[in-house]
């Protein structure tokens, strides 16, 4: 595999084991909802967050947009799927993990330069 391909592959798992912690042992959502936020999280993230947003603002503040992204995405998921139901502590909890994890993530990516940024 590609070293892009591992690197979103390291991204989703990373997405998932956060919204598993934050949307199904604190919120109680059901597996598939949550394997559903993390794979939109994954892909709004990689082609929002890394591939225009990373390069022009840095890595810090990246990563916190990134974070509030991903919650942002997890709301409108519960906005559009009743059965997902969430409230603002797994969102803050959703929104930090992801934030932290990708400030690491960014910097793999920028030290890497077979994977695009």
């Amino acid at each position: 595999m590609s070293k892009t391909t591992n690197a979103l592959l390291f991204k989703f798992l990373m997405t998932l084991v956060f919204a598993v912690i934050a949307f199904s042992l604190i919120g109680g959502n059901a597996f598939k909802w949550v394997f559903l936020v993390a794979v939109l999280g994954t892909v709004v993230d990689y082609l929002v967050g890394d591939l225009f947003i990373l390069p022009q603002v840095g890595n810090l503040i990246a990563s916190a947009i990134n974070g509030v992204l991903a919650a942002l995405i997890a709301f409108l998921t519960s906005m559009a799927i009743p059965a997902f139901v969430t409230r603002a502590f797994p969102l803050v909890v959703f929104g930090i993990l992801i934030a932290v994890g990708e400030y690491f993530f960014h910097q793999y990516l920028l030290k890497t330069e077979e994977v695009e940024p």
